[in-house]
């Protein structure tokens, strides 16, 4: 696995590995699909608990747009079996998605997952134990989002959702999203659009500076559909 740092536009990394659905090659996983990769720090704590709940509750939506979840930590495949149940009985949900035991830290050296900020959060031998990131990754095996979070710190799986709804209608679209964009707002005409172009491709665009002009999409191309 490559060690040369990660950025966006790299190629995810491939790996084999053990899941909670058997032994994998990530690349095969992500096959023709858009893929969400995320790591936590440990299993049976409360913040991944509450973590690995919410997205499995919100894993349909995620389906719907073509993307598969998969997680991962630094624990073993047994260890994820039995708290999986912790997740299902805490949360009332069903998690049917994959999640990697990587004891050995291997998957998490390639992505840099560690922890290098909390000294105390290691295991019973010293060794670091992942941090929670986040890793998008389109069909060309192409990392589109990465995000870490400290250990402390949950996530908002609403807003990777949101940045997958993003991703998706861009490169369908060749439009950019504005703050808090949700599927239904106004999007951005791409800067790479003369603004000439623009006009006669979107007769509703609305300018609002020449390098920030707005326009609408059809219902019908919202992400969930792309």
């Amino acid at each position: 696995m490559s060690s040369a740092p990660l950025r966006l536009g790299s190629i995810a990394p491939n790996f084999q590995a053990d899941t909670t659905q058997g032994p994998i090659d990530f690349h095969e996983f992500i096959g023709d699909n858009w893929v969400i990769l995320f790591s936590h720090p440990e299993d049976y704590t409360p913040v991944c608990t509450t973590e690995l709940g919410a997205f499995a509750k919100l894993e349909p939506e995620f389906t719907k747009r073509g993307c598969k979840l998969i997680g991962l930590s630094a624990n073993t495949v047994e260890s994820h079996g039995g708290w999986i149940k912790d997740i299902n009985e805490v949360n009332n949900t069903t998690l049917t998605f994959p999640i990697i035991g990587d004891k050995e830290r291997k998957v998490a050296l390639a992505y840099d997952m560690i922890d290098h900020q909390d000294a105390t959060n290691v295991d019973s031998k010293g060794v670091a134990f992942t941090i929670r990131s986040v890793f998008i990754i389109d069909p060309k095996k192409t990392i589109r989002l990465i995000l870490s979070y400290p250990a402390s710190t949950g996530r908002n799986t609403a807003e990777v959702l949101r940045v997958l709804d993003s991703l998706q209608t861009g490169d369908k679209e060749r439009v950019t999203t504005p703050i808090n964009w949700l599927p239904g707002d106004d999007v951005i005409v791409h800067p790479t659009i003369p603004t000439e172009e623009a006009q006669k491709l979107y007769p509703d665009m609305r300018i609002v500076k020449p390098y920030l002009r707005y326009r609408s999409l059809p219902k019908e191309n919202t992400s969930a559909n792309v």
